[in-house]
């Protein structure tokens, strides 16, 4: 770059060389980046011109996104819900189809002091969420991965959030807890066959422990929920379910077979069948 370019015409330079993304996402993420390290804002772009100290740690973070890395990795957070969560590779990155899961939840139960379990935690992103949004809940938080609840444990910290993380594997038996008002899964549910339809970001940095389900099973997971939610769920406790758009209508009849009542499928905002809820009655 000329040593008088200013961050807008660095930003033009770089965000062109993103081919893998629109423009927009493209500018989008080049901005982050200077956002991140210099605490730009945009208006701020057309003036200030980076200093030889800035240039050396932004171009170390683009040539990681010019290799498909998310920048929500290179920049180990991201935001969910208005808050701020660490990410690694061994989480997911949390996305708008589970805020809509979690705003979701929140709407329908406004009641006080409900008891809610989140399986298959991640960053903890749900259960975080939830504990600071629900009026003073008790809420638990399970996974199979130690690095992933290091990672939620230490989001709950930073954001001062009542969280009691455990390990453990939803494909063995339930723990012997009490019984919840709320079970929240965000499991892994897209069959191994589906892996040419995703974009290299996710197939190539995000865990596969947390994507893939085995092709000639791909409701694994969602039974042992069920099953989980049979024996852990209040009468008149509520399943919600992050699911997989082209199993919606197998997930249903796999909910009913199991017990419970008023299933129900929801579509996301790009109208993709996202979100099943259910009672346990």
């Amino acid at each position: 770059m000329h040593p008088t370019q200013t961050y807008a015409e660095w930003l033009a330079t770089l965000s062109a060389q993103l081919t893998t993304y629109s423009q927009v996402e493209a500018e989008n993420l080049v901005f982050w980046l200077f956002e991140h390290h210099v605490g730009l804002r945009r208006s701020e772009l057309p003036l200030a011109i980076p200093s030889e100290t800035n240039r050396e740690p932004l171009l170390g973070d683009f040539q990681r996104l010019l290799t498909g890395e998310p920048i929500q990795y290179i920049l180990g957070e991201a935001p969910f819900y208005g808050r701020n969560f660490i990410v690694t590779r061994d989480t997911l990155i949390p996305r708008n189809e589970t805020e809509e899961l979690v705003h979701r939840i929140l709407n329908e139960n406004p009641k006080p002091r409900l008891r809610v379990l989140d399986l298959g935690t991640g960053t903890g992103c749900i259960p975080i969420t939830l504990a600071l949004e629900l009026k003073d809940p008790e809420v638990y938080a399970l996974d199979v991965s130690v690095e992933a609840l290091e990672v939620a444990r230490q989001n709950a910290l930073n954001l001062g959030a009542n969280v009691q993380f455990l390990e453990g594997d939803l494909l063995g038996p339930a723990p012997n807890f009490a019984l919840f008002d709320v079970l929240v899964s965000n499991p892994p549910y897209v069959p191994l066959r589906d892996q040419e339809e995703m974009h290299a970001n996710v197939l190539n940095f995000e865990p596969h422990l947390a994507l893939f389900v085995p092709d000639e099973d791909p409701l694994l997971f969602y039974r042992a929920i069920g099953s989980w939610g049979q024996q852990l769920l209040k009468t008149g406790g509520k399943l919600y379910l992050e699911i997989y758009e082209n199993l919606a209508d197998e997930l249903v009849q796999l909910l009913r077979s199991l017990g419970y009542s008023q299933v129900q499928v929801h579509q996301d905002l790009n109208s993709k069948n996202r979100m099943i809820t259910c009672l346990w009655l």
